[in-house]
């Protein structure tokens, strides 16, 4: 995909950059990193571009963008960022994957797995290693810090909230984020920018690439949003796809409270009938799954043909046992989610797993941001959805598998 793929359109007489771009790719995102910085380089030296000025002015010429950093630790655990290079008047991109919890840290001897929060204190040290030299911060935190901790209810703390505000008081310009379980909370924050972006077309290129037969219209195919919560992602993909909708609701016992919340105890279900029809089922994350797969019992309960699963986190904080016996137990078809957060290697071998590459996304808005341009299209990808619909149909015609 190029620049002109995207379908981005660029006025020649607006083509410089805010600054010389940096990228710093912290711990556990080195992989997304090095393909992002690798499409970037691709796109300056493909002769295609030169026409379009993207690439022309200072700091383009560099062998790479990345800008190595680090946080090494006290035998305490204590830490300190450190910069290994020059960023004064950078336009510099910080990616942190706060559920990186492959990384560990030695403290008193022992491995100790970094946490959200060690994550979050390595950002903030390395924005302050910079010393307000850059031109420009930017945040690119794919998974929201605390983002289910967006409301107070009784006399709970704000975390996602001060998380904002403290990153905005050290000088970030704009924070990047995915799906956030609840985006009202850049409410806190409006005087700088916060983008947050639904991977809404990668997710359907993913599920087309490895699904060759599915038939997408109202006789063959449903979306069910998993709860009320879900409702908004799952009526997108409702309208951009003409499909119809259903949807369950969780019925809780509030009289007790079970790993931070209130138990489930069932899911009701809403909507027409699905009586061998295919499913697509769409969640902001995957913690720990059980939620999800006792949709997918009712779904088939429901007699649903086969299940598909879309979650922009695969967090999988009890391990993927659960949904690799419903998937032998033929309970789900495939689970779609993005590399935006870290995925085990158990996880990325599964036959029922799909992983939706990102990497090319993001170095594209890296790059329309670096050089001032609207976000529009990227953030609003109909068209490109229509796109795919309609030759993704004409591929299927060809193979014999409808007709048109």
């Amino acid at each position: 995909m190029n620049i002109e793929d995207a379908g981005l359109d660029y006025d020649s007489t607006q083509n410089s950059q805010i600054a010389p771009l940096g990228i710093v790719a912290m711990k556990g995102t080195e992989e997304i990193g090095r393909s992002l910085n690798n499409y970037l380089i691709r796109w300056r030296d493909k002769r295609e571009n030169a026409d379009l000025n993207l690439f022309t002015n200072p700091g383009y010429e560099r062998d790479s963008f990345l800008i190595e950093a680090v946080c090494p630790r006290f035998g305490t655990g204590e830490s300190k960022g450190i910069i290994r290079q020059s960023v004064r008047g950078y336009d510099l991109y910080i990616i942190c994957d706060v559920c990186a919890r492959n990384i560990e840290f030695q403290m008193y001897g022992q491995h100790v797995p970094m946490s959200p929060d060690d994550h979050y204190q390595d950002l903030k040290r390395i924005i302050s290693a910079a010393g307000g030299k850059c031109r420009r911060i930017n945040v690119i935190m794919p998974y929201l810090y605390e983002g289910r901790q967006h409301k107070r209810s009784g006399r709970e703390s704000l975390d996602c909230a001060l998380m904002l505000q403290e990153l905005q008081r050290m000088g970030v310009e704009n924070i990047i984020t995915f799906d956030a379980h609840d985006p009202r909370v850049q409410n806190a924050i409006p005087l700088i920018g916060f983008e947050n972006i639904m991977p809404f077309y990668q997710m359907l290129k993913a599920l087309f690439r490895s699904e060759k037969d599915i038939i997408i219209d109202k006789d063959h195919m449903t979306i069910v949003s998993p709860d009320e919560g879900a409702i908004g992602r799952n009526i997108y993909y409702s309208s951009v796809l003409g499909l119809d909708m259903g949807m369950f609701y969780k019925r809780r016992d509030y009289t007790r409270i079970e790993h931070g919340r209130n138990p489930i105890i069932s899911h009701e279900y809403l909507g027409d009938d699905i009586e061998g029809k295919d499913v697509l089922v769409v969640d902001d994350m995957i913690s720990s799954g059980d939620s999800l797969i006792d949709v997918a019992r009712e779904l088939r309960s429901r007699k649903a043909r086969r299940i598909y699963l879309c979650a922009t986190y695969a967090l999988f904080t009890e391990g993927v046992d659960m949904f690799e016996k419903a998937y032998r137990d033929g309970l789900i078809t495939k689970l779609l989610s993005t590399n935006l957060s870290y995925l085990s290697p158990q996880l990325r071998s599964s036959p029922w797993f799909i992983q939706v590459d990102m990497s090319k996304f993001l170095s594209l808005l890296v790059a329309t941001l670096n050089h001032d341009r609207s976000l529009n299209t990227l953030l609003n990808p109909v068209q490109k959805i229509k796109n795919l619909l309609v030759n993704y149909n004409k591929q299927q015609a060809e193979a014999g598998i409808r007709l048109v």
